[in-house]
C-alpha cells in the first residue's frame, strides 16, 4: 500500500482547544507523526469539557470534543516551564520537522523556546504560530476564543436577520477555518524547505484569518464607503432565496431560484403556475422587491410536506433546493454511509463511536482513521525511550519530579 503524503514527517504539537489541534489532526490524517505535548498541571482544556459527571473515572480521556480534534496523534506530557522539561523538548525538536503552537503571543518567548532558539537546535526547523491577534500590534497580548474572535473579525456584523441584531455563528467558526489555514501553512513551508533546504517561521493571526473570509465586505466598504446589511437567508438579488418550514417538528427546507425559469418551475410544482405571471413576481427585480409576500406563499405550501417529498419534486424540476439536515440526519445519511464517510473507532477508555474519515481521498491509498485520539500521556514511555533515548530509571525520575505524568492535574480547568 502506498504511503500517505506526510509519512516520515514529525510534528511537535503545542496546540490546545480547537484551531491548532484541528490543524495537526489534518496533518496526522495525512501521515505525519504528530506528538502532542501537554503540561502535567495544565492539560488541553478540551479534556475538561467531557460533559460527564465529576466522579467519572478518567473523564479527561472521554471528552468527545477532545477525541474528535486529536485523533492521529501521540501524547507526551512535559512541563516546559522546568529546565529539564524544556531541554527534553528541545531534544525532541532536534529530531522533528515542524513545531506548531497557538499559545498567547508572549508564551514562546517566556518559555525561551522561540524560533531563534528552535533554529539553534535544528537549523531547518519550521515553526508555525497561531496567535489570536498576532505577535505584535496593540492587541498582541489579548486572548482570542471562538466566543469573541468572530465579532472582532467582522463576521458577526454580517450575520443575522434583516432589522435584527448581529449573530454569532454558534460553532466558533474561526477555529476550524484557522485550523485549515494552519495545516496549509505547514504544507507550504514543507514544500519550500524541499526546494530550498531552509526552514522558516510562519505566523497566522486567527483574527486576521477570519477577517479575510469576509474580504468582499471590507473591499466593498473601501470602494463605496457603505457597510453590508444583514439579510438573513435572503440574497442580494435572487428571489425566492430562503429557508421554509417543512412537515414535522422543527424541520426546514431551503429553496433558491436564480432566474425566471427556475421560479416558473417552482410555481408549477406548487400548483400555482399563475405566480410566474403575477406582476409582483414575474421578473427578478419585482420578485425581489416583493419577496416577503412570496415567502409567505411558499411557506404555506412547504409546511405540510416532508422534506424528501419536496426534494424529489423540486430537484426533478430543476429548482435548486435542499433539506436542512440535523446532526442526527447527517449521521444516518444514506449518501455519506454509501461512500464510507463514517468509520467505527474503538477507544480503550471512552468506548466506541462513529467518526468522519479523513476528508482527503488519495487514489493510491484508501482514506481511513489510522490512530484514535491519545489518552493523557499514553505515549510517554515510547517518546522518552525510543526517540529521546531515556532509560526506565530516568523516565521514573521525570514522573517523581512532576516533569511528566500519566494523569493530569485538572484543577486549572475547574
Amino acid at each position: 500500500m502506498a504511503a500517505l503524503p506526510l509519512a516520515g514527517i514529525r510534528i511537535v504539537d503545542l496546540t490546545a482547544v480547537w484551531a491548532g489541534p484541528y490543524a495537526t489532526r489534518i496533518l496526522g490524517d495525512m501521515g505525519a507523526e504528530v506528538i502532542k505535548i501537554e503540561a502535567p498541571r495544565s492539560p488541553d482544556l478540551l479534556r475538561a469539557l467531557s460533559m460527564l459527571p465529576p466522579e467519572t473515572a478518567h473523564s479527561w480521556n472521554k471528552s468527545a470534543y477532545f477525541n474528535h480534534n486529536n485523533r492521529s496523534k501521540k501524547s507526551v506530557i512535559l512541563d516546559l516551564a522546568s529546565e529539564t522539561g524544556r531541554n527534553l523538548f528541545l531534544e525532541l525538536v532536534a529530531k522533528a520537522d515542524v513545531v506548531i503552537e497557538n499559545y498567547r503571543a508572549e508564551v514562546m518567548d517566556k518559555l525561551n523556546i522561540n524560533y531563534d532558539v528552535l533554529r539553534s537546535v535544528k537549523e531547518d526547523i519550521i515553526l508555525v504560530s497561531m496567535p489570536g491577534h498576532g505577535k505584535n500590534g496593540p492587541e498582541r497580548d489579548y486572548v482570542a476564543y471562538g466566543t469573541n474572535v468572530e465579532q472582532l473579525a467582522g463576521l458577526a456584523s454580517l450575520s443575522g436577520y434583516l432589522d435584527g441584531p448581529p449573530q454569532k455563528s454558534g460553532i466558533s467558526y474561526g477555529d476550524p477555518v484557522a485550523g485549515v489555514a494552519g495545516a496549509g501553512a505547514v504544507m507550504m513551508a514543507l514544500l519550500s524547505r524541499s526546494k530550498t533546504g531552509k526552514g522558516q517561521y510562519v505566523e497566522i493571526a486567527q483574527r486576521e484569518n477570519l477577517t479575510a473570509m469576509i474580504g468582499e465586505a471590507v473591499v466593498g466598504y473601501s470602494i463605496t464607503g457603505e457597510t453590508s446589511q444583514r439579510i438573513g437567508n435572503r440574497h442580494p438579488f435572487y428571489s425566492p432565496h430562503g429557508c421554509y418550514p417543512a412537515a414535522g417538528e422543527n424541520r426546514w427546507f431551503t429553496i433558491a431560484c436564480r432566474d425566471d425559469f427556475e421560479f416558473a418551475s417552482l410555481a408549477y410544482e406548487m400548483g400555482k403556475p399563475e405566480l410566474a405571471e403575477d406582476p409582483r413576481f414575474a421578473e427578478a427585480a419585482t420578485r425581489h422587491k416583493n419577496q416577503a409576500e412570496l415567502d409567505e406563499i411558499i411557506a404555506g405550501w412547504t409546511e405540510n410536506q416532508p422534506e424528501d417529498v419536496l426534494a424529489a419534486r423540486l430537484e426533478t424540476a430543476g429548482v435548486p433546493c435542499a433539506p436542512v439536515l440535523t446532526p442526527r440526519d447527517v449521521f444516518h445519511d444514506e449518501h455519506l454511509r454509501e461512500r464510507g464517510f463514517f468509520e467505527r473507532v474503538t477507544h480503550a477508555q471512552a468506548g466506541e463511536w462513529d467518526m468522519e474519515r479523513p476528508i482527503y481521498r488519495f487514489a493510491a491509498r484508501p482514506a481511513r482513521i489510522e490512530r484514535n485520539a491519545p489518552m493523557f500521556g499514553e505515549h510517554n514511555d515510547e517518546i522518552f525511550s525510543e526517540i529521546l533515548g531515556l532509560s526506565s530509571e530516568q523516565i521514573a525520575e521525570l514522573r517523581a519530579r512532576g516533569i511528566t505524568a500519566d494523569e493530569p492535574d485538572m484543577s486549572a480547568h475547574r
